[in-house]
């Protein structure tokens, strides 16, 4: 199926880290539902909507870290699992947050790129957050995991797809990391140390052209439909 891409005004997330008034937040979240359901329908809708109710309880509670952490990865580990070349007729494709709830699933890359997102416009600072490419071990493939550090002494906590419970990566024997990145830097790892650091994240193109798409609030139509 051909892509079709459909423009929507505003984006509450941006919205969110530019310090947009609460009053703006809300009427982006109603066109945000508006465009989900016109590339979507209505059960994508629904999901939608309760992603931004999601966002705005964290918001107006003030939940710490760690609630936050767990109340985004139990969130959108209910989306499915679907390959890009299913769901998108391509091999590679990182959909932005609304895209994967728009689709009601995806691939590795869109769970950990919509957590992370997610964990961004909740207040959790970039510098705690890394998203990590790995080997899953037990499953001989490449996966994409969130990474949380407390502090920047600690252990990470990795929010993963493919097993609910948040633990710390001491206890995640099963992935070998590759490379992080964050909004600014990479690193390659280094066993199961922090990394090294490498430049800018900028140098993923796959990175940039999500980050582009968000900037441009662009939704994709997939392939297949899960709804």
């Amino acid at each position: 199926m051909r892509p079709i891409y459909h423009r929507l005004c505003g984006l509450a997330l941006l919205g969110a880290l530019l310090g947009v008034p609460a009053w703006s937040l809300d009427e982006q979240d109603s066109n945000m539902r508006a465009a989900v359901q016109s590339v979507y329908g209505p059960v994508a809708a629904g999901r939608l909507a309760q992603w931004r109710s999601l966002i705005r309880e964290g918001q107006n509670a003030g939940w710490n870290e760690q609630e936050t952490i767990s109340r985004v990865n139990a969130f959108f580990n209910r989306l499915a699992f679907v390959d890009d070349i299913k769901l998108w007729a391509q091999n590679d494709y990182w959909a932005t947050p609304m895209e994967f709830i728009g689709a009601g699933g995806g691939d590795c890359e869109d769970f950990s790129l919509a957590k992370y997102f997610s964990l961004r416009e909740l207040g959790v600072p970039d510098e705690k957050l890394r998203l990590v490419y790995v080997k899953a071990l037990e499953l001989n493939q490449f996966h994409m995991v969130v990474a949380y550090y407390p502090t920047p002494a600690s252990v990470p906590l990795i929010l993963d797809n493919l097993k609910p419970n948040i633990l710390p990566a001491t206890r995640r024997g099963d992935l070998a990391p590759v490379y992080s990145f964050n909004g600014e830097h990479l690193w390659l790892m280094k066993e199961r140390g922090r990394g090294e650091l490498a430049g800018d994240s900028s140098r993923l193109s796959l990175w940039n052209e999500v980050r582009h798409r968000l900037d441009r609030t662009q939704l994709r139509r997939p392939a297949m439909n899960l709804n």
